[in-house]
């Protein structure tokens, strides 16, 4: 199958006259296929898919289409435009699947071009039995080894289900599934926002095919997402569905696309389980990724459920829909010959396909560092019983894999961390997949809970295969495909932190896979193979040995190290405990994990310092905490070195690209844009050139995935490369290649994915006492260090990166940032470490260190008061270590000896950083109850409770001077004194809570004294003094033994420790390198047994601390200059946000002002930095400066400000100062939540201070108030004076605000720092517009459209008692649209049509009332109403031949069908050419969802332009001028509903009831008496006729409604149609102008005004003169050009229902104007339950008339066209070779035949004839008529049949199905069930030619068709068309699987209509009136009777016949037995007598 779409053309060229009518036609292999032509159009939009039949022959490499496009013409031959040629040879070459041809230029007769181009997609299915391609290697007998499998390739994202192509090889040739597919499925989704969101599922089941049984009645079930939905139940093997449902589901795109839809076929009749005839699936993210989401009309080809190796069990034809939010779903056309379409061609998958079944082997090897799962209490047991310690080892893994539905688990190995499973798991799929990826679970087995995961993987199919097919257009070679092969290699599992607890885990859905995992959890060796058979092996198998030994080689370990240097930790929300940092890969360095040797993976504790204005960082000035981790693992480099090098040439791509980008933004010259573009270009050409990946062959652990991975990157490399080369020499437009460029970038983020990554992520964890909060997983190749290039080391090898920690499972997705870290880290093999020499910092210095311990007691300090502590432990004073017990490590000596070294970090005070203080104490009191108040044992403590000092002891520290003395807190919940009041409840010491009221039964209070004090200014030139160095002997004091320490002794001190160090150096080692050495923990107290394993497992092992000290910093001058935000998010109730700016850089930030009230701040501020302290190389530091944060926060008088978002700008670092460049202000997109919520327009420049002193930093910008600087020239965008004028024309549809309604409102416009009010309307209810519509301001904007400021509109109420609320909001972001050039005069903005009329009122009105037409033309007109209505014009102009009748041959006019809105269209913009519609929002809802509520709407528009800097120059003439009276107008609305499509069932029959109701203002319509039962796509055709005021009820609403007898009616869907635009629009909106001009007819002028009116009113609309009319109206001259009647009409039709000359000139000349058309618009339902989705559309259109100027004409009539009733007289005549079913008594084979018939859906009207007994030769005679009435639809060619589906139904449901005859043989049996012998279907539109003689009469007959053969065509014909037909047809009947004959049946079919019934009656069977024909009684034979009611027959026919000769030999028997017996009697008496002879 070919599939052409025929998107768009542009720019053709216009005609002498007007603009043509544009058709295209594609041509290919000598057959055309055209689109529908497109009326006045320069720019057409076809979006039409043509599909040309290959009739099985693939495409070769010289096919080619041809593209024509023509201007149509009604009559006469259509004139060309331009045409173009297009090669096929890419898809004929398999390459893809579908060739987008984007502005293909159109070339004349003789091949120039013309200017105009044409959009295509050409899409190719090749046939099932295709010759193979020559050139794919694929197609020959290559095979490929990937894990022991064919060339086939795994269909990792089509998700195709079920099976493999079979070339004619016989190797599967699978469905390419290359990047570039991969690619686009990935596009195609990322647009799609990862949060859970409304879906909808549409399928149609539209018919079956072919399906096998006999005699069945099949019914479909559709299961998608946990819904079923099922069809009717229909009879026979081809039944017809033609059913809708309809799922609606609410979750993540990535979840929803990973289900399953199912379609199962059921025989009903059938009660067994076997009654399933057949299944298919496919996956709804297959629909998705189809183009438009949808599969239109498609045979599905169903298999048995569980085996498709048993061939096809027949065809489901259907659509399948995935409509998400927004999507429009694209309107089926049925085809004409859809009835005979071809199944084969047109398969959703070629049936060859489905006959592939694929094992996947999944080798399971074993597993390492599984964490503890269970609890260890029943192991504590049997170590008291004496058993054997196993505590890590708790914990019973078995691994489970998923894949396409199927599960399969290895064993459990009980008690094993490190489990050898060696087991191999067949999965057994369809191939290519539907599914795509493997999931792996390992599972903790529990016996009585439930199993626990441990952790989740996924192997990613697309991944780890491909089906090649990407060929090299200049090679014309394809890379070869792979089946998925993957391993062995591990693959790592994360998920929860390691630490077990007892506890429930609140991360526990991380180990499922859901969210990213924040912690190792162990990792498993798997390997995947595929083998292209079904498997009869076990499902689970274990590995034979040789494999086992085969894997050794790929578990071979190497070392390796990874330095991480902690540079900065700022940003720190709130100080709280000391912090430390852990730094992790794998279980190595995890200070919790006890399996791994001790690590100095830690930073040391320390505790956070305020940074004076916002956060806290961590101060660790000049010595950097260091973290060292050895790890060992897998060599993989030659894997991420590729990765490594692919991501270095991204990188530069992407940054070249964003630099492009920006330029384009700012429309810099073309030049520099050429510059920009080829310094692009030709870096990535040179990139891909001069930075190959490695080569393989060194390698080790090399796995054939490997090998096919870098075949599948070398070609995609070698193909960007040279498209790169194309682009630079072949590229027209530079911007065009836009898109091209970023598809390359994301196809190097594709090649850059390694699914054999077995080196697990660093993971960085931030640790707040001893509890874990925040973490960053970092991948490890962006740290390694490879030995093969520079580009090969990882991103961030030895670079400073900035790195912001998560919380794990954040809710808030980054609300909050825990912590801001600069870490430099190096990771790389050991044996290489002597590298990071040169990567390195500062001086290392390696410590061990140990805390002494002393308590007071009794006012003497010593080691007696050590309750539970040791004398010399660790920081944390839990772990026991003493001095003598420390020993180096391996290779390290110590180079001094023990020192007191007191550790700074940990000792801040609490006014660290702060430039104002409040020192506090709280004095308390207790009593006994009812006693005097007296001084508590501790009289003076702190806010918990614990002892603090007296106030008269607090010194003012120096540098410090008190603010005040101390006094009390009274601003908190206390009495008069400050006092609060409580109660301790033992065994408590104090109270737990405190009241501010005192109470007879309080025994205790405490008030707080506090007293502020302030840093004082220095003088200028005094040296800042050191602050005292706290205790000399360097002891720390603590009021307990906790953690607060501080340096100076205080009376309530009882604790003190002082830290001890030791320096260590390398033995025989140089460099940095010589950390590397370090490992293990430095020695313990080893006597105390009891400690041994609790101290590690608590707190980690004591391990030694780095450190990098620097011996220089650098200063630095930072300047940030933060210009404005926009489209920030409104946080108060009153539409808008107070914000200010928050800049962290490192441990600094600053603030800006806090704007008042807007979404678009402009604060034009610079914030300096003066000093900024900078740790290492400026070179490094101006390659990766820090990042300035910017954070967003709304200001609130009350509670918390809010944060509104956060955005990160790298500044430009100068490192010195004398260069010239300068920052650039662009806009930074601003994050909150994950979500983009605004945009920033900032920069920064970070300057490097020269240390000589003199300064030559920039000068400072100018202030605007008290150290408030502007953004300096140069820097801040240059602007020019402009005008806006504002068109306010008014407001809609306001909502209450705070339960009051808005009465008068104005509108304020702010743009630019100017303001401007408009005049308050009056009453918005009886006039909503402004009484003077036109501001204008003068405002100074800068000239570069990228730095406009928004435009804000307010509108604001005038309430009682001066108070002025704004009730809602807008903002306008961009001006572009509005821009116009001042001195064009556009009188066509200034006045729209209608309202011209109004404006001015005509001198007077006359209306023209048309002669009472005569009788007789009356009655001509009702018999054309018989063969012409609406619906012909209708149909016609949808294109549907059959359904329009002669009525396009009477030249009459056609419609335009729209398939979108009116305001959709693009040629009328909207429909606010007026005044445009802006929704006006209020802020946050009370709900505190995000979205902005809408609370109105403002008409309005806008025009910007430039004014002269000269006051002397005139300026422009003003824009918007003589605007229409804004005052209400009485109008006359229309409403014209033609029909429904597709709507939302509603009830639980999967349809619908659906009627109309509309409301207009204060009127509605409610249509429920005529509600259509059970349907969901209704003809309503209906009209409505409604009065309104415009402009109060401009909003008319259409809704339709599902109608229920005893519920509430549900609201199905509604569209709201603003009328205002329509009336105000200068398209004539108010009513379509028609093709002609007609005085009666169907298509009766119905406007107000004639044609010629309405151009004179036009004309004055324009400022143009008048039209003048010469000859007799013929002609005309109008804007210059002259028009005549002959040029419009010459090859038109001319009918009688034509008006005058001069009219339908006007007429013509009116539609060349651009004015809307007559036309039938579609719209889209919208309901609240789903508010994106559509619900079906609405296929209508609606006249405006006001009724100032008068009456309308006649409305149309749309009533739908009702079905003919036509009788369908089958009669039969004979049957022969019928199966003879039965043996008779007698021991003959005999049938007792009857033949029986019905019409599908009207099954209940069965017809039998009467029997024909002892049929002995299979023949029947029975001359008996069948007579079938049916309701017949001509135009459609279907029945409609009304019945009710079930008896309970209130009303008959309508169906449409084809008229079909379906006759059935039958043996008839009295005493048990009838016998069935055979079938026939006959379809009656497209009958089968029946045979004249039963000789020539076979099954071959019925084949050809339900083939479809397209040469067989002509035997078929409709028996509408025929009227009768007679003759023989075959019947069949299935066995084994196959149809054979089961008898053949001579029939005459008649059809005739009602009225011929009546004069030619006939009745059933042989009943009266038997006539017409007449049917004589059959003459059967005599042998045919019922033995039961005829004895004497019986006798005579099957006694005497048979038996006769047995009859006669017995009475001749009889007869001498008889004879015999007489004379045996008489004999004796006889001789006796003789003897005696007594009368003698």
């Amino acid at each position: 199958m070919l599939r052409v779409v025929v998107e768009s053309a542009k720019g053709l060229p216009k005609k002498k006259v007007g603009q043509p009518d544009p058709i295209t036609t594609v041509v290919f292999k000598e057959e055309k296929k055209k689109t529908k032509w497109i009326d006045n159009e320069l720019n057409p939009v076809w979006n039409e898919v043509l599909e040309f039949d290959l009739k099985g022959t693939g495409l070769d490499s010289s096919s080619y289409i041809d593209v024509i496009v023509k201007d149509y013409e009604t009559i006469g031959k259509d004139k060309f435009i331009g045409s173009t040629k297009i090669s096929l040879k890419d898809l004929a070459a398999g390459q893809t699947k579908s060739l987008p041809s984007r502005n293909i230029p159109l070339a004349n007769e003789s091949g120039q071009n013309i200017g105009a181009t044409i959009n295509l997609v050409i899409g190719y299915d090749p046939p099932a039995n295709a010759a193979p391609n020559l050139n794919d290697p694929l197609a020959g007998d290559a095979t490929v080894d990937a894990g022991g499998g064919g060339g086939g390739g795994e269909e990792g994202d089509e998700t195709l289900p079920d099976g493999g192509q079979i070339g004619s090889s016989g190797v599967p040739s699978g469905q390419p599934v290359n990047l570039r597919q991969r690619f686009n499925r990935s596009q195609n989704r990322q647009r799609l926002v990862d949060k859970p969101q409304d879906f909808q599922i549409r399928v149609r089941i539209i018919e079956a095919r072919q399906l096998s049984g006999n005699n069945i009645k099949p019914v479909v079930k559709v299961h998608v997402c946990g819904q079923t939905h099922r069809t009717r139940i229909k009879r026979g093997n081809n039944p017809f569905f033609d059913e809708i449902f309809f799922y609606n589901v609410h979750m993540l795109p990535s979840e929803l696309f990973d289900k399953p839809i199912s379609f199962r076929v059921y025989n009903s009749y059938s009660l067994r389980a076997d009654s399933i005839m057949g299944e298919f699936k496919l996956d709804v993210g297959y629909v998705y990724d189809e183009p438009a989401h949808c599969v239109l009309r498609k045979w599905l080809l169903l298999n048995e459920a569980d085996d498709s190796s048993s061939g096809a069990k027949g065809y489901l034809k259907v659509s399948l829909f995935v409509v998400g939010a927004g999507d429009e779903p694209p309107v089926e056309k049925r085809e004409l010959n859809d009835d005979q379409d071809d199944i084969e061609s047109n398969l959703l998958l070629p049936a060859g396909m489905t006959l592939r079944w694929a094992t996947l082997s999944l080798k399971v090897f074993r597993a390492e560092d599984i964490p503890q799962m269970d609890d260890a209490f029943i192991q504590s047991m049997k170590e008291i019983f004496g058993g054997e310690e196993n505590k890590k080892n708790l914990v019973d893994p078995f691994l489970e894999a998923c894949f396409a539905g199927k599960k399969l688990c290895t064993q459990i190995i009980e008690k094993n961390a490190n489990p050898e499973w060696n087991q191999v798991l067949n999965l057994q799929v369809k191939f290519p997949s539907m599914c795509e990826r493997v999931k792996l679970t390992v599972f903790d087995w529990d016996r009585l809970t439930r199993n626990d995961a441990i952790g989740t993987t996924y192997l990613n199919l697309a991944k780890i295969a491909s089906s090649g097919g990407e060929i090299e257009a200049t090679t014309g070679q394809s890379e070869v495909g792979f089946l998925p092969a993957f391993g062995p290699c591990y693959v790592n599992l994360y998920g929860s932190p390691r630490e077990f607890t007892g506890l429930p885990d609140p991360y526990e859905d991380l180990n499922y896979g859901n969210g990213e995992g924040v912690a190792y959890r162990g990792r498993i060796l798997v390997e995947l193979s595929t083998k292209l058979e079904r498997n009869a092996d076990k499902t689970v198998d274990s590995i034979h040995s040789d494999d086992i030994l085969v894997v050794q080689k790929y578990q071979r370990r190497r070392k390796y190290s990874l330095c991480a240097v902690f540079y900065s930790a700022s940003m720190i929300q709130e100080p709280g405990e000391p912090i430390q940092f852990e730094v992790s890969i794998g279980n190595y360095g995890n200070k919790l994990d006890t399996t791994c040797k001790p690590l100095a993976s830690t930073t040391q504790y320390s505790r956070a310092v305020f940074d004076g204005n916002h956060y806290y960082y961590l101060p660790w000035v000049n010595t950097k905490p260091v973290v060292v981790v050895l790890s060992y693992w897998e060599d993989i480099s030659h894997r991420l070195d590729s990765v490594n090098i692919i991501l270095y040439i991204t990188h530069r791509l992407e940054s070249n690209l964003e630099a492009f980008k920006t330029a384009i933004l700012a429309k810099v010259s073309e030049n520099q844009l050429v510059e920009v573009w080829l310094k692009l270009l030709n870096q990535l050409i040179e990139d891909l050139e001069s930075f190959p990946t490695p080569e393989l062959e060194s390698s080790s652990n090399l796995t054939s995935l490997d090998i096919q991975i870098k075949k599948l990157r070398d070609s995609a490399l070698t193909s960007i490369k040279d498209g790169a080369r194309r682009m630079r020499e072949e590229a027209r437009e530079i911007r065009d290649t836009l898109p091209d460029l970023e598809t390359w970038v994301d196809k190097l983020k594709l090649l850059a994915e390694e699914p054999q990554n077995s080196m697990p992520d660093v993971i960085i964890w931030m640790i707040r006492g001893e509890k874990r909060v925040a973490y960053s997983r970092i991948p490890a190749h962006q740290l390694l260090y490879s030995t093969y290039s520079e580009q090969a080391c990882g991103q961030h090898c030895g670079k400073i990166q900035t790195v912001f920690l998560k919380y794990p499972m954040d809710k808030n997705k980054g609300l909050k940032v825990p912590v801001q870290i600069r870490v430099n880290m190096w990771l790389g093999l050991s044996a290489h470490e002597k590298k990071f020499n040169s990567y390195s910092e500062g001086t290392f210095s390696v410590f061990a260190e140990l805390y002494e311990n002393q308590a007071q007691v009794f006012g003497k300090w010593g080691t007696t008061g050590l309750v539970g502590r040791h004398k010399f432990s660790d920081v944390t004073g839990k772990l026991k270590l003493k001095q003598e017990h420390f020993l180096p490590p391996r290779g390290w000596e110590w180079e001094s000896d023990w020192f007191i070294d007191p550790e700074k970090a940990l000792l801040t005070e609490a006014d660290a950083g702060h430039t104002e203080f409040m020192d506090e104490v709280y004095q308390n009191e207790s009593r006994f109850p009812g006693g005097e108040w007296k001084a508590a044992s501790e009289p003076f403590t702190d806010v918990n409770g614990e002892k603090s000092r007296n106030p008269g002891e607090f010194d003012c520290p120096p540098g410090w001077m008190w603010e005040d003395k101390w006094t009390v807190d009274d601003n908190r919940a206390v009495d008069d004194q400050g006092w609060e009041y409580g109660i301790t409840i033992p065994p408590e010491d104090k109270p737990l809570s405190w009241v501010s009221a005192e109470k007879v039964y309080h025994v205790h209070r405490r008030r707080r004294l506090v007293r502020a004090r302030k840093r004082a200014a220095l003088p200028p030139g005094a040296v800042v003094e050191k602050r005292d160095q706290g205790d000399p002997e360097g002891w720390e004091f603590s009021s307990l033994i906790g953690w607060k320490f501080h340096k100076k002794e205080r009376s309530s001190d009882t604790f003190r420790r002082r830290r001890w160090r030791r320096k260590m150096a390398p033995e025989n080692r140089l460099g940095a390198s010589a950390i590397f050495q370090l490992e293990g923990a430095l020695g313990v107290d080893t006597e105390e047994k009891g400690s041994k394993d609790g101290a590690t497992k608590l707190f980690g092992a004591n391990t030694p601390t780095v450190s990098c000290s620097f011996d220089r910093s650098h200063m630095y001058h930072l300047r940030v200059y933060v210009y404005q935000a926009q489209n920030l998010a409104s946080m108060d109730k009153d539409s808008f946000s107070d914000p200010y700016a928050h800049v962290s850089f490192l441990h600094l930030s600053k603030t800006t002002e806090s704007l008042q009230a807007t979404l678009n701040p402009t604060w034009d501020q610079t914030l300096i930095f003066s000093d900024v302290e900078i740790y290492g190389d400026p070179q490094s530091t101006a390659q990766r400066p820090p990042d300035v944060v910017l954070e967003f926060y709304d200001k609130d008088q009350v509670g918390k400000d809010e944060l509104l978002g956060r955005s990160v700008c790298a500044p430009l670092v100068k490192l010195n100062p004398g260069m010239d460049q300068t920052p650039k202000l662009l806009w930074q997109p601003i994050i909150h939540k994950g979500q983009k919520a605004g945009e920033a327009l900032v920069a920064a420049e970070l300057i490097l201070k020269v240390e000589s002193g003199e300064s030559n930093l920039p000068l400072v910008p100018p202030k605007r108030a008290e150290n408030l600087y502007m953004v300096p020239q140069g820097i801040r965008p240059v602007v020019q004076l402009t005008a806006v004028e504002i068109l306010a024309w008014g407001l809609r549809n306001m909502k209450p605000y705070q339960l009051a309604s808005v009465s008068s409102p104005s509108l304020v416009v702010e743009c630019g720092g100017q303001r401007v009010e408009s005049a308050i309307i009056k009453n918005m209810k009886k006039n909503p517009n402004f009484p003077s519509s036109v501001l204008f301001i003068k405002v100074l904007l800068p000239k570069e459209e990228m730095y406009t400021p928004p435009i804000v509109l307010k509108v604001i109420d005038h309430r009682p008692f001066g108070r002025k609320p704004v009730v809602g909001q807008c903002t306008i972001t961009t001006l572009e649209q509005f821009r116009c050039d001042p001195y064009i005069v556009t009188a066509e903005g200034a006045m729209s049509s209608k309202m011209a009329l109004m404006a001015s009122p005509s001198k007077h009105l006359s209306i023209n009332m048309e002669e009472k037409t005569p009788l007789l033309e009356t009655q001509i007109e009702e018999k054309e109403k018989e063969t012409v209505d609406w619906w012909s014009k209708f149909y016609a102009s949808t294109g549907d031949q059959q359904k329009c009748g002669p009525y396009l041959k009477k030249g009459y006019d056609t419609l335009k069908l729209f398939d979108c809105e009116l305001e959709d269209v693009p040629e009328f913009k909207g429909l606010t050419d007026f005044c445009s519609t802006f929704k006006l929002l209020r802020g946050k809802n009370e709900s505190g969802d995000d979205d902005p509520s809408v609370v109105g709407e403002l008409k309005g528009s806008f025009k910007v332009y430039p004014l002269s800097d000269d006051p002397g120059v005139v300026p422009p003439p003003r824009q918007f001028r003589e605007l229409p009276e804004s005052g209400p107008q009485e109008c006359l609305v229309r409403i014209y509903v033609v029909r429904a499509i597709d709507l939302q069932p509603k009830d639980n029959n999967g349809s619908c009831d659906p009627y109309i109701k509309m409301s207009l203002g204060r009127n509605t319509v409610d249509d429920r008496d005529h509600y259509l039962p059970n349907t969901t796509s209704p003809l309503f055709g209906r009209m409505f006729e409604m009065t309104c005021f415009l402009p109060q009820d401009k909003d008319l609403k259409i809704s339709v409604y599902d109608y229920d007898l005893l519920t509430r009616d549900e609201k199905v869907g509604e569209t709201v149609i603003d009328l205002e635009n329509r009336f105000l629009s200068r398209y004539n909106s108010y009513c379509g102008l028609p093709q002609t001009y007609c005085i009666s007819g169907i298509n009766k002028w119905r406007d107000q005004l004639k044609p010629s009116e309405i151009l004179n009113n036009l004309a004055r609309l324009k400022g143009l003169s008048k039209p003048r009319t010469e000859d007799n109206g013929t002609s005309l001259t109008f804007n210059g050009k002259q028009y005549t009647l002959a040029e419009f009409e010459d090859n038109k039709e001319i009918h009688e229902h034509l008006g005058p000359a001069l009219e339908r000139l006007s007429l013509h000349v009116l539609r060349k104007q651009g004015l809307v058309p007559e036309h039938v618009e579609t719209r889209t339902l919208y309901s609240s339950f789903q508010p994106n989705i559509s619900q079906g559309k609405l296929q209508m259109w609606v006249d405006i008339f006001p009724k100032s100027i008068g009456l309308p004409g006649p409305p149309f009539d749309i009533t739908p066209r009702k079905p003919k009733k036509y009788f369908l007289r089958a009669v039969v005549w004979n049957t022969t070779d019928v199966t003879l079913d039965e043996t008779s008594i007698t021991g003959e084979r005999m049938s007792d035949i009857y033949v029986k018939g019905w019409m599908p859906g009207m099954e209940e009207d069965k017809q039998k004839t009467d029997v024909h007994y002892r049929s002995l030769d299979g023949d029947g005679n029975f001359n008996w008529r069948f007579v079938f009435g049916f309701e017949y639809l001509p135009a459609e060619q279907l029945c409609l049949v009304s019945k009710k589906e079930h008896f309970w139904s209130l009303d008959k449901t309508e169906f449409r199905i084809p008229p079909k005859l379906i006759i059935q043989i039958w043996d008839n049996d009295k005493f048990s069930l009838d016998d069935y012998l055979g079938t026939l279907e006959l379809d009656l539109r497209n009958l089968v030619g029946p045979a004249k003689t039963p000789e020539k009469c076979t099954l071959k007959m019925m084949d050809d068709l339900e083939i479809g053969a397209p040469h067989k065509m002509e035997q078929a014909k409709s028996l509408f068309a025929q009227q009768s037909v007679r003759g023989w047809w075959p019947c069949s009947i299935e066995q084994d699987g196959k149809k054979v004959l089961g008898g053949k049946v001579e029939m005459t079919l008649e059809i005739i209509g009602e009225a011929d019934a009546d004069a030619k009656p006939a009745g059933k069977g042989r009943d009266d009136p038997n006539m017409n024909p007449h049917l004589d009684p059959p003459k059967r034979p005599d042998t045919s009777f019922f033995w039961f009611t005829n004895p004497c027959k019986t006798m005579k026919f099957i006694v005497w016949k048979r038996f006769r000769c047995l009859f006669i030999g017995l009475i001749i028997l009889t007869i001498v037995v008889l004879f015999l017996a007489i004379l045996l009697y008489s004999l004796p008496n006889y001789i006796s007598m003789k003897i005696v002879k007594p009368l003698q």
